[in-house]
C-alpha cells in the first residue's frame, strides 16, 4: 500500500509539472503565473504602497516634479511642454501602460499577435485584425505621423511624450509586467508616434464610424424611397436642435447640388437601382453612444459668472478611459483628463477658460461601389475610363501561425474595405471602398494642446479649427463671462441624402464636392437666452444649407433646455443634480398615447397589475422603478410589431432598424401611420392593436422577471478584455438612468466623465469618472471611483497654484532630473 501511495504520489508530482510547465491555448504557463517571484502575486500592490521616485533622462530639459494626491492624480509642474508631456508619458505608463498598448494594438489591427487567430467562437482575424486594416486605420495612422512633421511642436511634444513612456517601459523586468501582459503572455513594446497616432484614429472610429450605408441601401431597395423616409426621417424642424430653430444662416459656399442621375440610380426612383444589395454583416456604432454637455452664462447663476458641464457618453471600461491630469508650465496651469496613449489635456479647464466636447453624430464615413475589371482587381472603372489600382500590403502576424498577407485596394475613394476576398457572398468582381475623413491627415493634438493654454475665445476658435475628425460640439466658458459652441470637424459639403446609401464609385459627381468653411460650421457665442447646450441632437434646422446626415438623440436635448430655461440662480450643486437626472421625457412623452389607446378588457389579472404600475410611475428611471422597466420592454416590442414585418426582407440581407423615436414621433402625428398593419394576418391592425398586443407580450416577457430598473438593465464598467475577465470588473451596479436620460447609464455605456467647472475668480471644479487612476486590478486604485460615481457623489477637484502648495499637501512626489 505504502508502494501504491508513492507511485500515485509521483504521478501527480509528474503530471504538476507538465501542467505548469505547458501553454494551454492562448495563456502561458500556468507555473508562470503561480510563480511568487515572477507571477500575478508581483501584481498586487501593498495598500500603503510609496509611489515616491527619483529619475533621470538625458531627454528632459529641465527638472520637473509631479505631486500626486491622495486620489493618485498627478499634478506635473515643468518648465515647458516638452518637459510636461515627457513626465504624462512616464506616468500614463507606469500606471496605464498594457490599457495603452492594448488598444493600439486593437486599432493597427495586430490582436492575432497576443491572442490568436480565434477568440471562442470568434475570429479575431476576420472581425478585428482584417477589419481594421481594410478599414484603414493604419493606412491613416501613418498620414497622420507624416503631417505631424510639417508641425515642429507638435511633432515635439509627440517626440517627448514617447520618450516618457519609453523611460518606463526600458526600467521594467517580466515580474513588472501588468498582470494582463503575463495572462497573455506577451511583453511591451517600445512606444512609438505611430501609435499615438492610432490610439487618436481608434477614438475617431468609436466617434464616427458610420456603416449604415448598407442596411439603408437594402432597406430603400426593399420599400422604395417614399416608405425609406418615412422609416428613417429627417426629423430636424421637429427637434430641439443645438442652434435653435428659426436662426438665420448666412454662409459662403453655396447649398450642394446633387447629380442629374440621384433619382434614377441613387435613389431608386423612376427605376431599377444600379447599386444592389449587401449581405454582408458590417459592424455599427452602438446607438448608446453620446454625450451631453451645456454651458450657463453668469446671468443664470448665482456668482454672475458661468459654469461649464459636461459628461461624454462613452464604453464603461476598466482600465477607464479617461486619465485626470493637472500640467503645471510657467505659461499655463490646465487641469482636466486625458487619454492614456496621448498628450495634453482633452476636456478641462486652465486659469482662464473651460472647454467640453460631445460628438456630432455627423456621417463623415461613405461607401462607394467599386466596379472592377476583372477578378484580378487591377483596374476599376471611374468616369467611363479604367483606371489603376494602387495596392497596399499589411502583414498580420498570428500568435503560433504563420503570418497572413492581406492585399488591399487603393481607390479614389480610399481602401476597399470588402471585396470578394474578405465578404466571401460578394461576386461579379463587386467591392466597396471607404472614404473617410479620418484619412486626411488632420491636426487633432494641436487642437487640445492650444486648448491647454487659451486665455480667450479667440484663443479657443483658432484651436479647435485644428480639429477634424470625428465632428464634436466644444463648448466654451471664460472668466470674462463669455460661453460659446461649436460644432468643428472637416465636414463634406453634402446635398441631401448624399452618403445615406452606397454611392457609385464608377461617377465623380458623387464624390464629395468641398468641405464646409470653418466659418460656416454651426456654432452660438453669447446668446440671448443665457446657455449652449448640446446632446447629440441635430445641430440646425433644415435651414441650415447642407445636408447632415447620421443619427441624432431627441429627448436628451429637450430636457436639458427645458431645465436650462427654467433655471436662475444656478450653482455647482444644481448642475450635480442635473447631470445626474434620471428624468424619462421620452416617457413623458409617449405615456399619453399608450393609455390612449390600450384596450384594457383584452388584459388579464397580470397585465392591469403592470398597468397600474406603469399609469403610477413618476416617470424617473430611478433605480427600483418599475415603470421604466415596463415601458423600455412596451416600447421595444411596439417597434418590433410595427416595423419587423415591413423592414425584414425574404432575401435576409440586414436592413436598419428604426431610431427609437422615430415610431413615436410618427404615431403622434398620425394614428393610421402606414406601417401599422402586421402583413402576416388578415386583419387589418390598428393603433389600439398594436399598443395592446405589444403589452401583452411585455407582460409575458417579464413574467416572473426583478422588475427593478437597474437590476434589469444590468449597468456594469468591464474589463477591457470582456466578460473573460469578470473578476476585474464592476458588474450589477445600482444605478439609474438610461436611454434617452441626462443620466446616460445603460448596461455598457454611460456618463465616463462627468465634470463640472464653475468660472469664479479660484476656479471650482468637481469630476469623477467609473474607475480608477491605476490601471492595476491589484491595486486598491484601480475602481476607486466606481461607487461614487455609480451614486452620483463628485470630486472635488485640487487645482495646486505652485509648488510651494503641492509640497503640504500632495502625499507622494516624482522628481525628473536631466542627466549631464
Amino acid at each position: 500500500m505504502r508502494f501504491l501511495a508513492a507511485g500515485i504520489l509521483g504521478i501527480i508530482t509528474i503530471a504538476l509539472i507538465y501542467a505548469l510547465d505547458t501553454k494551454l491555448g492562448p495563456l502561458p504557463p500556468a507555473g508562470a503565473l503561480l510563480s511568487p517571484s515572477h507571477g500575478l502575486w508581483k501584481n498586487a500592490e501593498p495598500a500603503d504602497k510609496d509611489f515616491s521616485l527619483d529619475l533621470k533622462s538625458a531627454k528632459l530639459k529641465d527638472e520637473v516634479s509631479v505631486y500626486l494626491d491622495e486620489r493618485l492624480v498627478p499634478h506635473i509642474f515643468a518648465q515647458n511642454d516638452h518637459d510636461a508631456y515627457f513626465a504624462q508619458g512616464y506616468l500614463h505608463a507606469r500606471f496605464r501602460l498594457w490599457q495603452m498598448e492594448f488598444q493600439t494594438h486593437a486599432a493597427s489591427g495586430r490582436l492575432c499577435e497576443i491572442i490568436g487567430e480565434k477568440s471562442g467562437d470568434v475570429s479575431v482575424l476576420e472581425k478585428r485584425d482584417r477589419y481594421f486594416r481594410r478599414l484603414g486605420m493604419v493606412y491613416a495612422a501613418e498620414r497622420s505621423v507624416e503631417n505631424m512633421k510639417k508641425y515642429p511642436q507638435q511633432l515635439e511634444a509627440i517626440d517627448a511624450y514617447t520618450a516618457g513612456v519609453n523611460l518606463y517601459i526600458s526600467q521594467m523586468n517580466p515580474a513588472d509586467f501588468p498582470i494582463e501582459y503575463k495572462m497573455l503572455d506577451y511583453a511591451p513594446e517600445p512606444w512609438t508616434p505611430l501609435k499615438t497616432a492610432l490610439f487618436l484614429k481608434y477614438m475617431s472610429y468609436d466617434l464616427s464610424h458610420d456603416f449604415d450605408d448598407f442596411e439603408y441601401t437594402n432597406l430603400k431597395n426593399h420599400l422604395g424611397m417614399d416608405l425609406f423616409e418615412k422609416v428613417f426621417p429627417i426629423m430636424a424642424d421637429s427637434l430641439d436642435p443645438i442652434s435653435p430653430r428659426g436662426t438665420v444662416y448666412q454662409t459662403s459656399l453655396s447649398a450642394a447640388i446633387a447629380p442629374a442621375s440621384v433619382d434614377s440610380l441613387y435613389l431608386n426612383r423612376g427605376g431599377d437601382t444600379t447599386i444592389d444589395g449587401f449581405a454582408f454583416k458590417v459592424e455599427k456604432r452602438s446607438t448608446d453612444i453620446g454625450s451631453n454637455n451645456w454651458v450657463v452664462g453668469g446671468a443664470k447663476t448665482a456668482s454672475g459668472r458661468p459654469i461649464l458641464c459636461n459628461d461624454p457618453h462613452l464604453s464603461l471600461n476598466l482600465p477607464s478611459l479617461w486619465f485626470e491630469t493637472q500640467i503645471h508650465t510657467p505659461e499655463y496651469n490646465t487641469y482636466g483628463v486625458g487619454f492614456p496613449g496621448a498628450p495634453a489635456i482633452i476636456i478641462g479647464f486652465n486659469d482662464s477658460i473651460a472647454w467640453g466636447v460631445t460628438n456630432a453624430m455627423r456621417d463623415v464615413m461613405d461607401f462607394y461601389e467599386v466596379r472592377f475589371k476583372d477578378s484580378t482587381m487591377n483596374e476599376y472603372l471611374y468616369n467611363g475610363a479604367w483606371v489603376k489600382t494602387e495596392w497596399r500590403t499589411e502583414i498580420i502576424r498570428i500568435k503560433n501561425k504563420a503570418d497572413y498577407v492581406d492585399k488591399i485596394p487603393m481607390t479614389i475613394w480610399g481602401p476597399v474595405m470588402y471585396d470578394a476576398t474578405y465578404a466571401s457572398d460578394l461576386k461579379d468582381n463587386k467591392a466597396y471602398a471607404v472614404r473617410w475623413t479620418a484619412h486626411d491627415a488632420g491636426l487633432e493634438m494641436n487642437a487640445f494642446m492650444q486648448l491647454n493654454r487659451a486665455d480667450n475665445y479667440n484663443d479657443y476658435l483658432q484651436a479647435i479649427r485644428n480639429f477634424q475628425c470625428p465632428g464634436q460640439n466644444f463648448v466654451f466658458a471664460s472668466k470674462s463671462n463669455e460661453i460659446a459652441w461649436w460644432q468643428q470637424a472637416s465636414f463634406p459639403a453634402k446635398w441631401r441624402r448624399q452618403g445615406d446609401f452606397v454611392m457609385p464609385g464608377w461617377d465623380s459627381s458623387y464624390a464629395w464636392q468641398t468641405q464646409i468653411p470653418n466659418d460656416d460650421n454651426i456654432h452660438m457665442v453669447n446668446p440671448e437666452r443665457g446657455f449652449v447646450s448640446s446632446a447629440n441632437q441635430l445641430p440646425a434646422d433644415t435651414t441650415y444649407p447642407f445636408y447632415l446626415g447620421g443619427e441624432h438623440d431627441l429627448y436628451r436635448g429637450i430636457i436639458i433646455n427645458r431645465y436650462l430655461r427654467q433655471m436662475s440662480g444656478i450653482t455647482p450643486a444644481d448642475m450635480q443634480k442635473m447631470q445626474t437626472d434620471n428624468y424619462n421625457v421620452m416617457a413623458e412623452t409617449a405615456r399619453p398615447l399608450l393609455l390612449k389607446y390600450i384596450q384594457r378588457g383584452r388584459l388579464d389579472v397580470k397585465g392591469k397589475e403592470l398597468l397600474v404600475k406603469f399609469e403610477s410611475w413618476d416617470l424617473r428611471a430611478d433605480i427600483h422603478s418599475a415603470g421604466q422597466t415596463i415601458f423600455t420592454e412596451w416600447y421595444k416590442e411596439l417597434g418590433k410589431m410595427v416595423w419587423l414585418d415591413d423592414i425584414t426582407r425574404a432575401d435576409s440581407l440586414p436592413v436598419g432598424f428604426p431610431q427609437a423615436a422615430t415610431l413615436l414621433e410618427a404615431l403622434l402625428k398620425d394614428t393610421a401611420f402606414v406601417f401599422l398593419d402586421d402583413k402576416h394576418t388578415s386583419d387589418k391592425e390598428t393603433i389600439e392593436d398594436m399598443i395592446t398586443l405589444s403589452f401583452e407580450q411585455t407582460v409575458r416577457n417579464l413574467d416572473g422577471k426583478q422588475l427593478g430598473w437597474a437590476a434589469f438593465k444590468a449597468t456594469g464598467v468591464r474589463h477591457l478584455l470582456g466578460g473573460s475577465l469578470a473578476a476585474f470588473s464592476r458588474l450589477q451596479l445600482p444605478i439609474g438612468g438610461g436611454s434617452n436620460i441626462i443620466n446616460a447609464a445603460t448596461g455598457n455605456w454611460g456618463p465616463s466623465w462627468r465634470v463640472i467647472v464653475h468660472m469664479t475668480d479660484e476656479t471650482e471644479a468637481y469630476g469623477i469618472y467609473p474607475g480608477g487612476q491605476n490601471g492595476n486590478p491589484g491595486s486598491k486604485y484601480y475602481d476607486q471611483f466606481v461607487d461614487k460615481w455609480t451614486n452620483g457623489e463628485y470630486n472635488k477637484l485640487w487645482i495646486i497654484k505652485n509648488e510651494a502648495e503641492a509640497g503640504g499637501k500632495a502625499k507622494w512626489k516624482i522628481h525628473f532630473k536631466p542627466t549631464a
